[in-house]
């Protein structure tokens, strides 16, 4: 199976997101607290939760802080926060999905509006950009938890469970799905054995736009301020990452 070439082009971005652990900590810790709120403390018993507390483990968050934010959960706490999704556009046309957990929408969305009134682009409808964006599962296994079984060993099996594209990359595997065999995914890997790195529903383009630099980094301004934003907990958009962008913007 080939790469997932729309992977590789928000990969880059993804990681340069992740490289902010107390952004991403703040974001499994809500995850955490809302899942244990909906549905229970009991990780067995409880999908949402095992989901969210492997991703927490896998953004190396601390055990004590897990079980925190469980408790919290369990508890009421939490009650207000919503996950909400917004689309839009940046300037040039480039395509935004902004995902949020928020305790006050109309904070929310006066923010990001408020984005785009100083950057450029606009705030569009819910569902506007679904011909641009597809909801996928995306499963990242490390080299060390496959147990020393090649990508061959493991295609079938992985195919079997839904996977639609695999990627090695570097130690890791990146292995993408529907979203509807999302959970089936899941429970492939639990089969095998195989615990993922992290297990996430991402928005992946499936046409990206290519811009000149000074254009692509307008674009990449709005997405990091609305990156800034405490109940912002990703921006995925389909602005073609060329390498000389990445040359570029590793030099910065």
């Amino acid at each position: 199976m080939a790469g997932h070439s729309k992977w590789a082009n928000i990969k880059y971005r993804k990681a340069a997101k992740d490289a902010r652990r107390a952004k991403v900590w703040t974001r499994i810790i809500k995850e955490i607290t809302v899942a244990a709120r909906d549905g229970g403390g009991d990780i067995e018993s409880n999908p949402a939760l095992r989901l969210a507390v492997q991703n927490g483990k896998g953004a190396n968050l601390p055990k004590d802080t897990i079980e925190r934010a469980i408790k919290k959960g369990v508890g009421g706490e939490g009650a207000g926060l919503e996950q909400q999704i917004y689309e839009g556009y940046a300037p040039h046309g480039i395509g935004l999905v902004i995902e949020t957990m928020t305790d006050n929408i109309n904070r929310t969305v006066a923010n990001i509006r408020s984005v785009f009134n100083k950057k450029g682009g606009s705030l569009g409808t819910k569902g506007s950009l679904s011909f641009i964006f597809d909801h996928k599962g995306i499963f990242t296994v490390s080299a060390a938890s496959r147990n020393n079984k090649t990508l061959e060993e493991l295609e079938l099996e992985l195919i079997e469970g839904g996977a639609e594209e695999l990627e090695e990359t570097d130690d890791k595997l990146i292995v993408t799905t529907a979203f509807e065999d999302f959970g089936m995914m899941q429970k492939k890997l639990e089969e095998l054995g195989i615990e993922a790195e992290s297990a996430e529903l991402q928005w992946i383009p499936n046409t990206t736009k290519i811009l000149g630099l000074d254009d692509s980094k307008e674009v990449l301004q709005v997405i990091e301020k609305l990156e800034e934003d405490d109940d912002v907990n990703t921006v995925y958009h389909n602005l073609e990452l060329t390498e000389e962008l990445i040359n570029e913007l590793s030099e910065d």
